[in-house]
């Protein structure tokens, strides 16, 4: 007998990458959502409980990133059956760690588990992406596409998205630091100005380009020549007490680059190993008392490759 419930695991990310400004995102390990879905029979409607710690996340099915994509899903396949769902969560709003985007990507894999023609990558993508845009206002898959994936990944198009995997060195680690404020995606796009100059044009795209060969062909140099924002970086580093500090002393114990991730206040910085990758967080935290700056957190994560997943045994299928 098919089981009745299930739990998915949806990783954080760090999407804009510094230079793929809602075309680049990697899949973080040790973070993320668990989703845990309760099929309804004969009630084709989502249910979603309060979320222990996020009172002020809404319960309409519709409005909550969560879920906006699961009443879609039901309306357009024309399910029979609907779902409670159950949120656990762990990527503290309004981080840049894409939480909202892991919220979506987990209930639309569990729900995947009940579908008698399973949806594929791409369509559960799609569905997924309903839920980010009720956080951020518009349907980006910078969070959503490394989440649901895994790895690096480069994201073209919409509506009809193509998702290209980027091979990165298996040395390559990421140090995260998380100050304890928050910033809504909306209100950080909003600052962003319409326009760009032709030489942040050009500079940018060769930057672009140069990291995503220096990954592919595990070139360090290139990388931390490449990792460089001249577009949006400038235009949100105020947001983040004390960011040009802590990004000078992530550079000067070996970073191949720091920036943003997402809209902040989330910085992230890459390292070649796992020993530059321990002297950065080291640095980091210095400065980040020197500046007085108040962290959430802050720790180092492989770039995951494995994306979103069912979680089996006592943890996943009941």
């Amino acid at each position: 007998m098919k089981s009745k419930k299930v739990k998915a695991f949806a990783p954080a990310t760090v999407a804009n990458v510094a230079v793929g400004f809602d075309i680049l995102g990697f899949a973080l390990s040790n973070i993320g959502e668990v989703a845990s879905l309760e099929k309804i029979e004969n009630r084709p409607e989502v249910y979603l409980k309060p979320v222990k710690g996020f009172a002020t996340l809404p319960l309409d099915p519709l409005k909550n990133t969560a879920t906006a994509g699961l009443v879609r899903l039901i309306q357009e396949k024309k399910l029979s059956y609907g779902f409670n769902v159950d949120l656990e969560k762990s990527i503290p709003i309004g981080s840049g760690l894409g939480g909202s985007a892991a919220s979506a990507v987990a209930t639309i894999v569990a729900a995947n588990f009940f579908l008698k023609n399973k949806l594929t990558l791409s369509e559960m993508l799609d569905y997924a992406s309903t839920g980010e845009a009720v956080a951020s206002g518009s349907q980006h898959a910078d969070n959503v596409g490394p989440c649901l994936y895994g790895g690096l990944v480069l994201i073209q198009g919409l509506p009809e998205v193509l998702i290209s995997k980027i091979k990165t060195p298996s040395s390559l680690r990421c140090i995260i630091l998380l100050p304890d404020i928050t910033i809504y995606t909306k209100d950080a796009r909003k600052l962003l100005q319409p326009q760009v100059t032709m030489a942040q044009m050009i500079e940018q795209s060769a930057n672009l380009a140069g990291f995503v060969l220096g990954c592919q062909t595990g070139q360090f140099l290139l990388i931390k020549r490449s990792l460089r924002d001249v577009i949006i970086e400038p235009q949100r580093a105020a947001l983040i007490p004390g960011f040009k500090s802590l990004q000078a002393a992530a550079l000067a114990a070996g970073a191949l680059g720091c920036s943003i991730s997402g809209s902040g206040p989330a910085i992230f910085a890459l390292a070649a190993n796992q020993q530059q990758a321990l002297s950065i967080k080291k640095n980091l935290l210095k400065t980040a008392k020197q500046e007085n700056v108040k962290l959430k957190n802050l720790w180092i994560s492989n770039i995951s490759t494995k994306g979103a997943h069912l979680l089996t045994g006592r943890t996943g299928l009941v």
